[in-house]
């Protein structure tokens, strides 16, 4: 489809001359003042104006004004004659594309709006990016339903816009780097390096080179100089996990860092500076660790400027079903199996076991289950070894427990019996699976 232009000049000849040169290229509109011109906008969308800066009523810098106030706004090109240069310029500082001077050659302004249209259309596909980034790491396995979680995202959002440096805390599995995607991938910086580095990865030499880059011959093997994540995530942002392992000399650089906003390279002078967000994260107790002395206390309050706090899974039990749907249905997708939903027995086994490791957790139990099933429906069969054995030591605690008991027992017995000892018979009459009957069978010991 063509471009749309609209060409604003009180001079009637040179408007018809204008649209008529470039009719073949653009749909070309025309309006004779920048009144006239804005009610065109309000009716059609317009890729670019093209408008004379000198206009009785509503003048060229009016109409940059009102077209700067709409949401979806063109770009604007002014014509300008040799005397109002000057003005043009300043135009362009307060909006305005580009400027062509009186009188207008037309190979010039082709090329004028060739660019023009060039870094509009960028500009759009950056936007797009932009928001489809956001979509792909921000909306993925943040799924919730508890005013705990919620309060947790909205605390992120609200400072994602910010350049203050945050510290996240919450056990292992919780989703501490989802909320550092969200934060940077809501932020100024979304379209900039998101760098993440995990400080327990490395051993103390190598971490800090890992983090600030060294030069040429700062140690054995070191045969070129190298950038660290520091000079890597300008304009970005830089995630640190792990924080609680920083060992106390890259502590101090760190603080440096934080307070200056300048590093070294490993054996370097130079003094280099970069523009970065810093989100730290930790399962680590860090007061406890400052009482200790492994933690710097400076450094803990110079990277909680904010800090959220990540409950755990086994206090936010309303989630779990919006987790196990959302993760049921993907790693049915992933792996091309038909399991649907999962059955009474599973769901309750899944809503009242701890999850030690969180989601985490929870989500490599459902990949495995998905693999496992045979149907649409997921059963105990399918349930992983490990949470099997989890969900037998839990011990009943209502008053109706021992009656519960005897009447298991005494239907697998009498299933059993009617079988002749046959376990799939026996299973099948049941209406629960082999495996599952080989487990009560055990553990009655039958």
């Amino acid at each position: 489809m063509k471009s749309t232009l609209l060409v604003v000049d009180d001079d009637r000849l040179t408007r018809e001359t204008l649209a008529s040169a470039l009719d073949e290229t653009y749909n070309v509109l025309t309006a004779g003042d920048g009144h006239e011109a804005l009610a065109v906008l309000e009716r059609k969308r317009v890729d670019i104006v093209l408008s004379d800066m000198t206009m009785p009523g509503l003048n060229g810098l009016g109409l940059l004004e009102a077209i700067n106030s709409l949401e979806d706004k063109p770009a604007l090109i002014f014509i300008t004659g040799n005397a109002t240069v000057e003005t043009a310029v300043q135009a362009m500082k307060l909006g305005a594309q580009d400027y062509i001077t009186k009188p207008v050659n037309l190979g010039h302004l082709d090329l004028v709006l060739e660019k023009t249209l060039e870094t509009r259309n960028l500009r759009a596909e950056n936007a797009e990016l932009k928001n489809s980034l956001r979509e792909s790491n921000t909306s993925a396995e943040l799924i919730q339903n508890s005013p705990a979680m919620k309060k947790v995202i909205d605390l992120a959002l609200q400072v994602s816009g910010t350049d203050a440096s945050v510290l996240i805390n919450g056990e292992s599995g919780t989703g501490k780097e989802l909320i550092a995607n969200l934060i940077h991938y809501n932020s100024p910086r979304a379209a900039r390096p998101f760098i993440k580095v995990n400080c327990a990865a490395f051993s103390e030499g190598v971490l800090e080179s890992e983090l600030f880059g060294h030069e040429k011959g700062a140690f054995t093997g070191s045969l070129a100089s190298r950038k660290g994540r520091f000079e890597m995530a300008d304009g970005g942002t830089l995630f640190l996990d792990e924080i609680g392992d920083l060992p106390p000399p890259t502590q101090v650089k760190l603080l440096r860092f934080l307070q200056e906003r300048t590093f070294e390279r490993v054996g370097g002078n130079e003094t280099i500076k970069v523009n970065i967000r810093l989100i730290a994260a930790t399962n680590r107790n860090l007061p406890q660790r400052i009482k200790t002395g492994a933690f710097r206390e400076d450094l803990y309050y110079r990277l909680r400027v904010v800090h959220i706090v990540i409950p755990p899974l086994r206090e936010r039990p309303e989630d779990i079903d919006p987790l196990i749907d959302h993760f049921l249905k993907r790693f049915s997708l992933i792996h091309h199996r038909p399991a649907e939903a999962v059955s009474p027995e599973v769901h309750s086994m899944l809503k009242t076991h701890t999850w030690p490791g969180n989601v985490r957790e929870l989500i490599n139990c459902i990949e495995s289950m998905v693999v496992m099933a045979k149907g649409s429906l997921i059963t105990m069969d399918d349930i992983p070894d490990h949470l099997l054995a989890t969900f037998d030591s839990v011990q009943l605690e209502s008053s109706d427990a021992g009656a519960l008991a005897d009447m298991e027992r005494l239907a697998i017995v009498n299933a059993m019996d009617k079988a002749k000892g046959n376990k799939t018979e026996a299973a099948k009459a049941l209406g629960i699976g082999l495996r599952t009957l080989y487990r009560k069978v055990e553990k009655w010991g039958l």
